[in-house]
């Protein structure tokens, strides 16, 4: 069964930093694709990074480039959304996904931002000016 739950916001100064976890199971022994998206009030959700699980490759959205960092533990169950350099703009309510690889994903070993169907509940991220 599939089981997804992040876990990890909070309040925060403009500057400050926040560290993201994000479990995903249910997916077997493959490789698979975690996604982390973002969503403020009146606003579409935004995607923010994902990462092909077992050693792939990151993707990050212009606006939290070099800023955020998707990893991954060796164990391959937690995946983690550093966030530094924090912004006010930050502030939202961020949800982790994730999604059986594509067959494009598993050629290039990186994951595309769409069609995600596994969501967790969300975790709320506050930054202050």
């Amino acid at each position: 069964q599939v089981n997804v739950a992040e876990s990890g916001g909070g309040s925060v100064q403009d500057g400050g930093s926040l560290r993201l976890s994000c479990r995903a199971s249910g997916y077997g022994p493959r490789s698979f694709c975690v996604g982390w998206f973002r969503q403020t009030p009146g606003k579409e959700r935004e995607w923010v990074a994902t990462l092909y699980t077992g050693g792939g490759g990151p993707r990050y959205a212009d606006s939290v480039k070099g800023r955020f960092a998707i990893s991954e533990d060796t164990g391959g169950n937690l995946v983690f959304l550093q966030m530094n350099s924090l912004k006010p703009e930050d502030t939202a309510v961020y949800y982790c996904a994730a999604r059986v690889a594509s067959i494009w994903d598993v050629s290039t070993k990186v994951c595309g931002s769409r069609d995600y169907r596994d969501w967790g509940q969300g975790t709320q991220v506050s930054v202050s000016s």
